[in-house]
């Protein structure tokens, strides 16, 4: 697009601006809620209360809708312990034994072999 096309554009799109917020700025509804708010934030300033304070207030249970942002809220400690599985390879009969699927061996097998039956080799130790 040409430099000249994209300023005669622009300036259309100002002109059609304009005009939705010259209709905006005469609608009835528009007044009422801009005087509600104006009215809203000097009570709220007059008591020194915040947005927040207002929720809460007028809807006690939003606050149980959201998750916590703090990760300070979890207790300690509540993650599950893995346990151990030993692997048999009936090949070859070597015997790994691992809490994760992260062993250089067990990952070589489960690519030759695939996973699952390479999980078909696993006892569960405890």
């Amino acid at each position: 697009m040409s430099l000249i096309n994209e300023y005669r554009a622009t300036e259309e799109a100002i002109k059609e601006l304009q005009t939705r917020l010259k209709n905006l700025s005469e609608d009835g509804k528009l007044q009422t809620e801009l005087e509600f708010e104006k009215k809203l934030r000097e009570l709220m300033g007059a008591y020194g209360k915040s947005l927040r304070d207002v929720i809460a207030l007028l809807d006690p249970e939003a606050k149980l809708n959201k998750a916590p942002r703090s990760t300070a809220a979890k207790p300690a400690g509540t993650k599950r312990a893995r346990k151990v599985k030993q692997y048999k390879n009936p090949h070859n009969g070597e015997v790994i034994e691992t809490k994760g699927g992260n062993h250089k061996t067990l990952k070589e097998w489960k690519a030759k072999w695939g996973g699952d039956v390479v999980e078909g080799w696993a006892t569960l130790l405890g």
